[in-house]
């Protein structure tokens, strides 16, 4: 699949211009950096951005979450009230934070356990 890099900077300018904002402003408010901004905006660097920085940019500019990963991926943008997509992505991530912390408590209970062995040791002495 092709990306068109150019049309999110097109996007992007002229909805920055439609609300009047500057490119700091619109980093501010989106919490993306002014760096990336600018590349985004005046398509000076073409490089792979996280979904998660275009989400981030697409919110603020008051579109769906994914408007500009689908204009990104040179689809029709999804209208603002649609639920967004996550491609199963989000659900993925939380079966693994799920899995990730079952080890953490695993671990804990064998730290804890540890832990009696040597304080009850610790008292036999005594």
């Amino acid at each position: 699949m092709s990306e068109d890099w150019a049309a999110v900077a097109k996007a992007i300018d002229m909805r920055v211009h439609e609300l009047g904002w500057r490119q700091r402003e619109l980093a501010e408010r989106s919490h993306v950096s002014q760096a990336i901004v600018r590349e985004l905006q005046h398509h000076t660097v073409e490089r792979r951005r996280s979904a998660r920085t275009l989400e981030a940019l697409s919110t603020t500019l008051g579109w769906h979450p994914q408007h500009l990963q689908a204009v990104l991926q040179n689809r029709t943008p999804p209208h603002p009230d649609e639920p967004a997509d996550d491609g199963g992505e989000l659900s993925s991530r939380l079966d693994a934070l799920e899995e990730r912390l079952d080890q953490i408590f695993d671990r804990l209970d064998d730290v804890q356990t540890s832990l009696a062995t040597v304080v009850d040791h610790v008292q036999k002495k005594r």
